[in-house]
């Protein structure tokens, strides 16, 4: 744009330089000063401002206020083009004959708002493809992870019968020897406790949210899965003061169920678990095997699982960050390999 304004300026330039001198050997001699103004002024024909200037560089006649330059054909100053054409001849005493154009900054910002505009609807465009091209290609994996969550539906479903069977059978059993008798216990309660997790990220149902003391259910849980803890010899600790939370008795015993499941399960025999409640934070650590820096990512994640030698769906921890969402608690992860993991939870004050 800028390489066919110059040319048109100086195409320009030197048309009216040519009509000049054309004038100057044809009526030079007669033509007085008022008509030599007469004739400048009436000469434009083009669509610039035009300056006419001596030798001096005063001006003769001129539409132009501020020409800095007369040594350059063509240059740009305060966002305008000027073009210079010098007459050696000087013909009507007119030197120089300077243009300067004043439409180019506003087609330069013309043409920037039409790119913006372009770029916007491109990107407006490419998205509405990009959404139902994904929707398309994504299809077969929604599909997948819908029959998943189906299939695991059914399953829990399917488990609750039988899970209450061996629990009531377990506790008619008489003349059974008390290490057989602890270790069915503690794998029915295992049992229980995993199929109460996939019934509450699958189903969804949420009680209403209530105040109570959060220390209780700590201890209520730990009771009940005391036996799967006795199994593996572990040795757990409870430093636990009064603390009231509002949220739902489901959610707490789901938090509570997982993160102690987690413990025990990646904990070897004779290992230590310590849950400690102070100050609205809770700790659930242990010294087991600890988790990999790079599973710590995705361990949160729905399906993922930090040891796949140790069992579990991998939805523990998820349905533990969903709640701790859901009820703004602050959770935090610290582990180790070889060394053990912490779990943090920080309740935000009870309003």
């Amino acid at each position: 744009m800028m390489s066919a304004m110059k040319f048109e300026m100086m195409y320009q330039g030197r048309m009216l330089s040519s009509q000049i001198i054309m004038k100057a050997m044809h009526d030079n001699k007669k033509m007085d000063e008022a008509d030599k103004l007469n004739f400048l002024a009436s000469l434009k024909h083009c669509r610039f401002a035009v300056g006419y200037y001596d030798k001096e560089k005063d001006a003769i006649y001129t539409e132009i206020e501020d020409v800095t330059q007369f040594d350059k054909d063509f240059y740009i100053h305060n966002d305008h083009c000027y073009t210079v054409i010098e007459d050696p001849g000087a013909h009507l005493g007119v030197h120089y004959i300077v243009l300067k154009e004043d439409e180019l900054v506003e087609t330069f910002q013309q043409l920037r708002m039409k790119i913006i505009g372009y770029l916007i609807l491109s990107f407006l465009l490419m998205g509405v493809v990009g959404y139902f091209l994904g929707r398309l290609f994504l299809r077969p994996v929604r599909e997948q992870i819908e029959s998943l969550d189906q299939f695991i539906s059914d399953t829990t479903h399917e488990l609750n019968t039988p899970i209450s069977a061996i629990l009531m059978t377990i506790q008619s059993l008489k003349n059974v020897d008390e290490k057989k008798m602890k270790r069915l216990e503690a794998s029915a309660k295992r049992l229980n406790v995993m199929y109460a997790s996939l019934t509450y990220r699958l189903e969804g149902n949420e009680e209403k949210a209530e105040v109570f003391d959060f220390s209780t259910v700590i201890e209520e849980r730990v009771g009940y899965i005391r036996e799967l803890i006795d199994s593996k010899r572990l040795e757990i600790t409870l430093e636990l003061e009064p603390t009231e939370v509002k949220m739902s008795r489901s959610s707490a015993e789901r938090l509570i169920d997982n993160l102690l499941s987690n413990a025990v399960k990646y904990s070897d025999v004779g290992d230590t678990v310590t849950v400690t409640l102070k100050n609205r934070i809770l700790k659930v650590a242990d010294t087991g095997i600890g988790i990999d820096k790079e599973a710590q990512e995705d361990i949160f994640k729905r399906y993922k699982r930090a040891n796949n030698e140790r069992g579990g769906f991998g939805i523990g921890l998820n349905i533990v960050l969903s709640i701790c969402k859901q009820y703004k608690v602050k959770l935090d992860l610290e582990s180790e390999k070889g060394v053990g993991s912490t779990f943090t939870l920080t309740f935000p004050p009870l309003k």
